[in-house]
């Protein structure tokens, strides 16, 4: 080979190197091996020792009726558990179910709520068996149905869309599902709207409206009862 085309062999090669270092900036998904299982959040004790991520007040709920640890479901999301930390960017965030075949989940209650720094929407979950549900959270450009493609109206400057693996029909889980359709919380800051999309063929879908465009969030599971977060970052 000549100086001449040595010459342009080595810019090739310098071009494709620049070239892809440019590219993929946006990374992988988070959480994508298909081992890993949804991650678990821890619970801070209460005062007696027993895990308590319920009211952050204890004692009681809004409505005199005694903390038990369990939500009531008609509470808002006042779970105080600590999640992982939020990411520094908007990836999709994956995990895998686990005990599929005998496992079967279905949403029972959609809850949403105001903390320092963040907005937490809480999807219950109760059914049969003793796997974990999974789940992938990504932005969408735009809400549609599964199945018929239909749009769906979703309010706020972008869409975060929920999907939940590893979930069931009613009549395969044993328990009513959630029945609310639209969700429009008044003090929240960044979750302007969560619009719940139901169950279908093993995936239970719900969109978030999220305000002033794309905003870090992070999702974990929290067991006894299961519940899977969502927390958008203010």
């Amino acid at each position: 080979m000549g100086r001449a085309g040595l010459r342009t062999a080595l810019t090739a090669a310098v071009a494709a190197l620049l070239l892809a270092g440019c590219t993929g900036t946006t990374g992988p998904d988070r959480g994508t091996d298909a081992s890993e299982p949804a991650p678990v959040a821890s619970v801070p004790p209460s005062d007696d020792g027993t895990p308590d991520d319920s009211e952050p007040d204890g004692g009681t709920s809004d409505d005199g009726a005694p903390d038990d640890g369990t939500p009531d479901p008609t509470a808002s999301a006042t779970e105080t558990a600590a999640g992982p930390p939020f990411a520094a960017d908007t990836r999709p965030d994956t995990a895998e179910p686990t005990g599929e075949g005998e496992t079967f989940l279905s949403v029972t209650d959609v809850r949403v709520a105001r903390h320092d720094g963040y907005d937490r929407v809480v999807f219950d979950l109760d059914g049969t068996g003793s796997g974990r549900p999974g789940w992938r959270v990504e932005y969408v450009d735009e809400a549609t149905d599964d199945g018929s493609g239909h749009a769906v109206q979703v309010d706020g400057d972008a869409i975060l869309r929920v999907s939940l693996s590893g979930t069931a029909a009613p009549t395969d889980s044993g328990v009513e599902e959630f029945s609310g359709d639209r969700i429009e919380p008044e003090d929240t800051e960044s979750v302007d709207e969560v619009v719940y999309r139901y169950w279908f063929e093993g995936y239970t879908t719900a969109f978030l409206g999220v305000d002033e465009g794309e905003r870090p969030f992070r999702v974990f599971l929290l067991e006894n009862p299961t519940r899977v977060v969502v927390d958008v970052q203010h």
